[in-house]
């Protein structure tokens, strides 16, 4: 077997928060962060190191949401792996089953606001990956490759 001479791609492990209520979903406003401001998105974030994606996704749910998740409260739903011009993104969404503590915007100051939309009728400002992903989850796809 011969072996590649091409040089590895660095990627990134992000974790998005599926969270339903009433068939809704809790969507995120993105604001001053330098990435897709002004759009809506999932609660998200990277792992740091050491971290797994699971227990990412619990300390990015507390960090912007202030709700806590019990490792088994998370299921997931759906892996994305996006390439961009200078790194790819392994996105790994998880549907929240249940958790504690009254939902807030913790972090005013990157987020414009947190709403629950319907389903059905996402806003037509929301990140083109995130409304492709809920979309693919809706039709139970597990999996897409992206640009």
């Amino acid at each position: 077997m011969q072996e590649s001479n091409r040089v590895k791609l660095r990627s990134y492990v992000c974790v998005y928060l599926v969270l339903e209520r009433d068939g809704k979903v809790l969507l995120s406003l993105r604001e001053n962060t330098g990435y897709e401001d002004g759009k809506w998105s999932l609660v998200a974030g990277h792992a740091e190191e050491g971290e797994t994606a699971r227990d990412a996704m619990i300390r990015e749910a507390m960090e912007e949401t202030n709700i806590t998740i019990k490792p088994e409260d998370l299921e997931f739903a759906y892996v994305m792996d996006r390439k961009s011009p200078n790194r790819q993104n392994i996105d790994i969404f998880f549907k929240c089953l249940k958790y504690e503590g009254e939902l807030r915007n913790n972090e005013p100051e990157k987020c414009g606001g947190l709403k629950f939309f319907d389903n059905t009728d996402l806003p037509g400002n929301i990140v083109d990956y995130i409304k492709v992903a809920l979309t693919d989850i809706a039709n139970g796809c597990f999996f897409r490759e992206y640009n």
